[in-house]
């Protein structure tokens, strides 16, 4: 008999053996790993574009990502949902009572009959009360909502420094690069001068000393980029460490006022200062409320009493509050008359503080600004002059090696200082646009 084991007997129990069924299974695996596959790639397929290739993208990301912003549109919302309940009347009161029961049973009735009275009391503030509290309400929500545009002007402020201080360390290492790549050929050149008899060989050691000297100044240039981009990415509310996109070019900062003059003259319209001005103008409305407590309040109420089954009689409520703490009323007004001046002096106290903000952000940004046109209108011709006459006559003999290095440092130092000034020029047309209100 044979063995269950047996080859021929395992055919005729099995006609279709399993390794015929391998490739079946191995292709549903496969198309099972390629779809799961496919699934977590679709999160990262949808991720939003990395910002910094742009100073655009860098304003969309600052007004749609950033928590502070994102915080205070809350806030705001939460101000205008208290504008409908500060004029609401109260709650109404209801109250049952029972009368006729046994002291010692007081689940029960002395007499055959429960006495049950029924009571409805609804309070009314009079002399306009409810309007001054939801005027009050509303100047509130102004407030708030100004606070939110002042704050997205001085994010806005603040994402421009970063990002421009971001493309000016990207900036500086292309310039000490391009210096470094010269100074590899001056190197190369003082060789040649060298191998022929006309130059010492002090010319290229001299050059090598020079470009070590440019790499260390190159790792602090990009550890600043590596901090000007931490600083970014806290004002976009990212990480720190979170990627960011080279800048395709120079960020351009338009400022459209023609003078300082210009620029303060919107100051009093500055969100800041109108947000002071909204509490202040609350603070008026709440020492008038306050006066108006003086007056008494009325609660009307309608009762009935029930007695047995059948309603036996009903009644009509009138109460007057009666204002007899006096002295408690006269120190509420006095709080409120303070809160209005305080509220006024801290008015006071935002304007000036835009006023010299502005002041301080135009003298920087006209600063830079003449100190960049000097640099490129006539350092860098100038500089540029000398470098190319110092290599003439470098090559033929009549000058020096320490001359040559001389002028190329000149040169590309101009160079940088050009990079430098125009930073200065940014940094200045970012603070004096937050002035201006130019969040766009």
């Amino acid at each position: 008999m044979a063995s269950l084991f047996d080859p021929m007997q395992a055919r005729r129990l099995h006609p279709y053996p399993l390794f015929r069924r391998r490739p079946l299974l191995r292709h549903l695996l496969a198309c099972v790993f390629a779809g799961g596959l496919w699934t977590l790639a679709l999160p990262a397929t949808a991720t939003e574009p990395i910002p910094g290739h742009s100073l655009e993208s860098i304003r969309t990301w600052v007004l749609e990502h950033n928590p502070e912003l994102r915080a205070m549109d809350f806030e705001t919302q939460a101000a205008e949902a208290r504008i409908l309940p500060a004029g609401a009347l109260p709650d109404p009161m209801a109250s049952v009572g029972f009368r006729g029961l046994d002291p010692d049973k007081p689940w029960r009735t002395v007499g055959a009959e429960r006495e049950v009275n029924y009571a409805l009391r609804q309070r009314f503030p009079l002399w306009g009360k409810r309007g001054l509290a939801r005027t009050s309400a509303s100047q509130d929500a102004i407030a708030a909502g100004l606070d939110r545009i002042a704050t997205a002007r001085d994010l806005l402020s603040d994402a421009e420094a970063a990002y421009a201080r971001y493309w000016h360390a990207d900036q500086a290492v292309a310039v000490l690069d391009r210096r470094i790549a010269l100074l590899r050929q001056v190197e190369e050149m003082a060789g040649v001068r060298y191998a022929l008899g006309r130059a010492a060989q002090q010319d290229a050691i001299r050059a090598q000393v020079e470009q070590t000297s440019l790499q260390r100044e190159r790792i602090e240039r990009i550890a600043t980029k590596q901090e000007a981009a931490a600083m970014l990415n806290a004002v976009l509310g990212r990480r720190s460490d979170a990627p960011l996109a080279t800048p395709d070019e120079a960020p351009r900062l338009v400022v459209h006022s023609a003078s300082l003059t210009e620029a303060l003259d919107d100051a009093n319209a500055h969100p800041a200062v109108r947000s002071q001005q909204a509490r202040a103008e609350a603070a008026r409305t709440n020492v008038v409320l306050q006066r108006r407590n003086r007056f008494p309040d009325i609660t009307l109420g309608v009762g009935a009493m029930q007695y047995g089954n059948g309603i036996e009689s009903t009644e009509l409520m009138l109460e007057v509050e009666i204002p007899f703490q006096q002295r408690a009323r006269r120190e509420r007004e006095r709080e409120s008359r303070l809160l209005e001046d305080a509220a006024l002096a801290r008015r006071d106290a935002t304007l000036r503080a835009v006023e010299e903000r502005g002041a301080s952000a135009w003298s920087q940004w006209t600063s830079a600004r003449e100190r960049r046109a000097l640099v490129e209108n006539t350092l860098m011709p100038q500089a540029d002059a000398t470098w190319q006459s110092a290599l003439a006559s470098y090559q033929v003999g009549e000058v020096d090696f320490g001359t040559l290095l001389e002028a190329l440092n000149e040169w590309q130092g101009a160079d940088l200082a050009r990079v430098d000034a125009l930073r200065d020029e940014l940094l200045g047309a970012a603070a004096v646009r937050a002035i201006e209100g130019d969040i766009r």
